[in-house]
């Protein structure tokens, strides 16, 4: 080995090392370069519209939206138009079973790859990274996974989203049947990994009380407060001044058990007794317990890790749904829809937005769908798939998601023949397309220009104005939801006065895109009351550069 060699490899070790003191999380892995990642250095996503695929049941409902492409393009467009305006993302990912579910590169990762956890890694850290970005301080991210990578998985989001933003590892009951032919033991749960983006900001909603639940309340005494139930008065963290005798009515007598005590002090347990909060039992001799009236506890329960697929369903119960849907197609591993609708209950209000940006089979937009016809709510969904599925059998986006969604929307026969009326909601189909900038470091103008006339169909996503009403050679303008959008292409301003007058006589609030070479160039000379002006294109390639950086 010659001098220089030698050099290079104590060089490239010491990279090694440096690498390895970095990542001091316990979990350590080979970076794996992800063709996508790295042509974005030179392309840059946008959106363009399908719009024959575009399905109004009422123009005054939410925009939702699908978003057919790779989904490292898909968030990175979400980082401008959606930029921390998310309440919860839900995914399920590829599990990299090693069974053809994963694809790297284009390449199936199989059982045999030793690089099989790093590619895989790899893969879910930039798009968690990016995901991030789109939470509301208030917003949180599930994450459905099996054995295979839910410890790695557990590891690398407490890395991107931070320890102490843990919430739940949830167990989900998947199935109801033992496979005998399991080799030790048969599986029958997922997990569910939740991870807030702030924890001091979440909340979780109670879930209302079930009947079962209701009726474990009663009323032996008939108490004036109304039912209530008993529960025990011991802790296992005992305290001295919780250690005394207690007599019943009766005149049995009771002290805790060894290495426990009572729950509060002698004064505080007579103040219940007299206030008739404590139960003896009918005969006045049991152990005593303190009573908890349904009238004052929490107006609902707050929820368990968990989930029993009698509660909130199983793959058999998606797997039935969407054949009942979609029978043409098959689709392995669905999620149910009760599943999806029970963790949007427990975190999202009526208005609020939920993305999945591994969307599958479209559960996430069937289950917002479901949840805003059965209370009236305002929710929206953002979907986000390529169109291949892992096998090569269907085109997933075209074939089974949106398919899928429009039969929701419009209503559908199911495999008996009966009809399923429509639950109503707006759609818009997307693809993503590339704009080439040649670096993203040092983008050439004419680059700069190709982006502002590429970028109108994102910028309408950005201001929910879907609707093209103009295009020509100087602007573009959409109109939604009582608003406008334009967007200016030139830097010959020579036709920008004309623009605003137009947009002016519409008397309404506009957003007005006008290209500049720099930043807020134009902000003081054409903003007024009903216009609001921002630059194209500086501010979509500051989004692209931060993220070549993550």
């Amino acid at each position: 080995m010659s001098e220089k060699d030698l050099q290079k490899e104590i060089m490239d070790l010491k990279a090694q090392i440096k690498k390895l003191q970095k990542n001091n999380l316990g979990l350590v892995f080979e970076d794996k370069l992800e063709d996508v990642v790295t042509d974005c250095q030179q392309n840059i996503p946008v959106l363009k519209e399908v719009k024959a695929k575009r399905i109004i049941s009422d123009e005054q409902n939410p925009n939702n939206l699908l978003i057919e492409g790779d989904n490292y393009h898909s968030l990175s467009v979400l980082n401008y138009t959606h930029k921390k305006n998310i309440d919860l993302i839900y995914i399920d990912p590829p599990y990299n079973t090693g069974n053809k579910d994963f694809v790297y590169n284009d390449d199936y990762v199989d059982k045999e790859d030793g690089y099989r956890h790093s590619k895989w890694l790899s893969f879910m850290r930039k798009r968690l990274e990016l995901a991030r970005e789109l939470l509301k301080p208030s917003g949180a991210i599930f994450i459905s996974i099996d054995d295979n990578e839910q410890a790695h998985l557990r590891i690398l989001c407490d890395r991107v989203f931070g320890e102490t933003n843990f919430v739940a590892n949830v167990i989900w009951q998947k199935k109801y049947t033992q496979s005998n032919d399991a080799k030790y033991f048969s599986t029958t749960h997922d997990f569910i990994l939740c991870y807030a983006n702030d924890i001091r900001q979440f909340n979780i909603n109670l879930l209302t009380r079930t009947e079962d639940q209701i009726s474990r309340y009663s009323n032996p005494d008939n108490d004036s407060r109304g039912p209530w139930a008993s529960q025990p008065i011991q802790v296992k963290t005992p305290s001295k001044a919780g250690i005394y005798e207690i007599v019943t009515p009766v005149g049995k007598k009771f002290n805790p058990p060894r290495g426990r005590s009572w729950q509060f002090s002698k004064g505080r347990y007579t103040e219940l007794v007299d206030d008739n909060r404590i139960w003896f039992g009918e005969n006045g001799q049991n152990v005593p317990r303190i009573k908890k009236f349904l009238s004052e506890v929490k107006e609902g329960v707050i929820p368990k890790t968990v989930w029993l697929y009698n509660e909130v369903g199983s793959n058999d119960d998606a797997k039935r749904l969407l054949k009942e849907i979609v029978p043409e197609r098959s689709f392995d591993s669905p999620k149910p829809v009760s599943l999806i609708a029970h963790i949007i209950n427990l975190t999202c209000d009526k208005n609020a937005t939920i993305m999945d940006f591994m969307a599958g089979s479209g559960t996430t937009g069937h289950a917002v769908m479901s949840l805003n016809s059965q209370d009236s709510g305002l929710r929206r969904f953002i979907l986000c798939a390529n169109n291949r599925d892992g096998n090569g059998d269907h085109r997933i986006m075209s074939e089974i998601c949106y398919p899928r969604l429009e039969r929701v929307i419009k209503g559908y026969k199911n495999t008996k023949g009966e009809k399923v009326a429509g639950l109503g909601g707006n759609l818009s189909y997307y693809q993503t397309d590339l704009v080439n900038i040649e670096k993203i470091h040092k983008i050439p103008d004419e680059a700069k220009i190709r982006v502002t006339y590429q970028a109108g169909e994102m910028i309408a996503v950005r201001e929910d104005t879907l609707n093209e009403v103009e295009k020509n050679e100087w602007w573009q303008i959409f109109e939604g939801k009582g608003r406008m959008t334009a967007i200016y292409f030139k830097e010959d301003k020579s036709k920008l006065g004309e623009l605003i007058e137009k947009l002016e006589k519409k008397n309404i609030f506009v957003a007005l895109y006008i290209f500049s070479w720099g930043k807020n160039e134009y902000k003081g000379e054409y903003s007024s009351v009903n216009i609001r002006v921002e630059d194209i294109p500086e501010p979509i390639l500051e989004v692209y550069k931060e993220i070549n950086r993550l």
